[in-house]
């Protein structure tokens, strides 16, 4: 590989209550300019989200920042325009309400340098909660708050486990063998939907490639207490649930039974959960488990949401 510089990917739809956080970050990292650069991707932000990018870029130094809007409507579709519009040979992917560590190209770039043969790389995501943890949370429900956290050392990400949005990491050239997001899957404007991060890593790991964890390129995500609420993880668990019977339907009959099956084989564990939760008396653990089951298998079984 030659010199390396990273390409940081910032999406962003109706986010002016934290865009300026997540560029601030990335405004203060210790790498110098050459070495990065940040791609600010509105999707037709309707709120105060294009004024706060604007002043941002006008009033710093931002010589290495770059704003672009998206017309077309959906995360995936934003995605893809920052990976065109992109100059650097690894592309980052870093949520609009996620802000990143001062070391953060850095510690890219070190990886990248020592672990050549990499094609993908999940950074460990801490949450910073508005007003706490809530305690019906634990840490089976956690990574639906894009939470990462593997531990301190270097590793492949387990079997069917990967990389989450709020920061993963990819070299360009994978994108060529591999394609890119898939833009009938993912989010769009408000709705929940996803599918296309799982899609896009299930397609490099059955081309043989390489993804692994690292705990140096953090952030942390901000969650709201808004996000917290039964009504909004009901609504992200249905498009969990829908989003992987459409990936898996796209992928072949196969692919759909094989994902049947683990669904199945998911309610085991549930019960196993809600029992060991139930006997230490976290009841609000144990009913929040079998809950966020439920509404995942009701999104997977349903026509339509």
């Amino acid at each position: 590989m030659n010199k390396i510089k990273v390409s940081i990917i910032v999406c962003t739809y109706n986010r002016d209550d934290v865009i300026g956080d997540c560029l601030e970050s990335l405004q203060n990292q210790t790498a110098g300019k050459d070495d990065f650069e940040v791609l600010i991707i509105n999707n037709n932000s309707t709120d105060g989200t294009e004024k706060i990018c604007s002043d941002f870029l006008n009033k710093q130094n931002n010589t290495n920042f770059k704003y672009f809007t998206e017309k077309k409507q959906g995360l995936s579709f934003a995605r893809n325009r920052g990976i065109r519009e992109s100059g650097g040979n690894i592309i980052s992917f870093i949520d609009d309400d996620a802000v990143a560590c001062k070391e953060y190209a850095d510690e890219v770039i070190n990886f990248f340098s020592e672990y050549k043969h990499a094609d993908a790389l999940g950074g460990k995501i801490l949450p910073e909660y508005e007003t706490g943890r809530p305690a019906w949370m634990s840490v089976f429900l956690e990574p639906i708050m894009s939470v990462i956290d593997l531990g301190d050392k270097v590793k492949e990400f387990p079997k069917n486990k990967f990389p989450v949005g709020a920061n993963m990491i990819i070299k360009k050239e994978v994108f060529e063998k591999t394609g890119v997001f898939n833009e009938n899957l993912g989010r769009t404007g408000k709705n929940m939907l996803g599918g296309e991060e799982k899609d896009l890593f299930y397609r490099i790991k059955n081309a043989g490639g390489k993804i692994y964890y690292s705990p140096k390129p953090w952030v942390f995500h901000q969650i709201p207490d808004s996000r917290l609420t039964k009504q909004f993880v009901k609504k992200q668990a249905l498009g969990i649930g829908y989003s992987e019977k459409i990936r898996s339907l796209n992928t072949g009959k196969a692919e759909f039974l094989k994902s049947v099956l683990k669904e199945t084989a998911k309610w085991f564990a549930v019960l196993l959960l809600f029992v060991f939760y139930s006997a230490g008396f976290k009841f609000s653990k144990a009913e929040m488990i079998v809950f966020f089951r439920y509404w995942v298998s009701k999104g997977f079984f349903a026509s339509k949401l």
